[in-house]
């Protein structure tokens, strides 16, 4: 756990739970297991880097292969 720069955005464990539609508790034993970083508030609450929440998120994200995703047709 680290200092976050005053310009970072911070996410809390609902909005990081959200984005990859997890139980906020699995992103707290997430960041207990080290597999994302966390600050802690002075309050002693977790807070989360969107951008590294969103690097993590681009690395587990695959695209569709191309016979999977929809085709486009013309409307008419």
């Amino acid at each position: 756990m680290s200092q976050a720069q005053p310009s970072e955005r911070l996410l809390t464990p609902g909005e990081v739970a959200a984005l990859f539609r997890v139980d906020p508790k699995t992103v707290t034993r997430w960041a207990s297991a080290g597999r994302i970083g966390s600050i802690r508030t002075p309050g002693g609450h977790r807070r989360f880097r969107e951008t590294e929440v969103r690097a993590l998120l681009a690395s587990l994200t695959t695209p569709a292969p191309l016979s999977d995703r929809p085709s486009r047709r013309a409307a008419g």
